[in-house]
């Protein structure tokens, strides 16, 4: 055990005396938090549209005004008299056309056809402007007295957990999972193979020092780092975008260790499998930071991944730690909602530790 400390204390003092270091360990962290909590945004709104009224009635002035009082489709600043050019140019996702004759055949209890042209290269905001149209179109109807439907059904939604719809809820929990998976990750990969590049790993090797010894001695200081980094994220994002925690914080703070030690362990195997700190982060970034992006379920949601890459997602700790991290900001379910993701973290940070000994343990010359 004095051994693990001892080198804990040997690597902390490096850490600190390296400014670099220290700007990729806290700098960093909070500029992709604050980047990416900011841009992304899953919500559409501000798409642009084109209306060509031909009728100009005060009922297809009430229709373009109803069209626009969802605060998601806005008139383009541009136009041409061609809605198919305005289209075409990229000036418009969607063009509205109103027939000349709109208002007296609607009056006379006709019903009249209005031209939607959706440019559907983005699929995603071609679904919500035919949405957006279709609903607006019925309301405004009902509204209006033209067409009376009488519901027998009717629904009253309430919503649940984020009653005000804030993004930020959702969105920079998911981001700690993110961030605390690749920083930690990098600086502990980093140090293990800036042994190699210094030959000061021979010295170990010829050392007293066992396999463990060594991954428990530079994963003990690293973590304390992460800690430091869960610290300071999490801090940032309750003052910038007000996050306060819904539930039992114990969820929280015991999966956001397990999370970190998860890590700080991935970055000693990667450290231990390559030979330089160019191969290193770039490991970290292609396994890593792609894989926790794109397979963890933070943006997309898991069951839209295909197979095998819906297979591969069950191995990555940071599908867990952002299902752990939403509960606690969001839900607030507790233990009895996230203990399975909890026991997976504890399970791959167990097996990503037998990897690196197992790894190490072969280059470690004999005693």
């Amino acid at each position: 055990m004095q051994k693990v400390l001892a080198l804990c204390r040997k690597e902390l003092t490096q850490f600190q005396r390296d400014r670099l270091t220290l700007a990729l360990a806290f700098l960093l962290p909070m500029m992709t938090l604050i980047i990416l909590g900011s841009a992304i945004r899953l919500e559409a709104k501000g798409i642009p549209i084109t209306i060509q009224d031909l009728d100009i009635s005060p009922l297809s002035r009430s229709y373009i005004e109803r069209i626009f009082a969802t605060n998601q489709l806005v008139a383009v600043s541009k136009s041409t008299d061609d809605p198919e050019q305005a289209i075409a140019q990229g000036l418009a996702k969607a063009a509205i056309i109103i027939p000349p004759d709109f208002a007296s055949v609607i009056q006379s209890g006709k019903s009249i056809p209005v031209q939607i042209l959706v440019d559907a290269t983005d699929t995603n905001n071609a679904r919500i402007i035919q949405n957006i149209v279709r609903a607006t179109t019925r309301s405004f109807l009902q509204d209006a007295g033209i067409q009376s439907i009488t519901e027998r059904i009717k629904a009253r939604i309430r919503v649940w957990f984020n009653p005000g719809r804030r993004e930020a809820l959702y969105i920079v929990p998911g981001l700690y999972g993110l961030i605390l998976w690749v920083y930690p990750s990098l600086l502990s990969a980093i140090a293990m193979v800036r042994e190699k590049e210094q030959a000061t790993i021979l010295q170990i090797y010829a050392s007293s020092l066992s396999a463990t010894e060594l991954l428990l001695g530079k994963g003990l200081a690293y973590l304390i780092i992460a800690i430091s980094e869960a610290v300071f994220v999490m801090i940032c994002g309750a003052l910038i975008w007000g996050l306060g925690i819904a539930g039992d914080p114990t969820t929280l703070l015991i999966g956001t260790l397990c999370f970190i030690v998860d890590a700080v362990v991935f970055g000693l195997l990667i450290g231990v499998r390559t030979t330089n700190q160019n191969a290193a982060v770039q490991a970290v970034a292609l396994i890593g930071f792609l894989t926790a992006l794109l397979l963890s379920g933070f943006i997309y949601p898991l069951s839209n991944i295909p197979f095998p890459l819906s297979f591969v997602s069950n191995i990555i700790p940071a599908r867990y730690y952002i299902e752990i991290s939403r509960d606690a900001y969001v839900r607030g379910s507790g233990w009895l909602g996230i203990w399975q993701a909890m026991l997976m973290l504890i399970i791959l940070g167990l097996g990503l530790f037998n990897a690196a000994r197992l790894s190490l343990k072969k280059m470690q010359l004999p005693n």
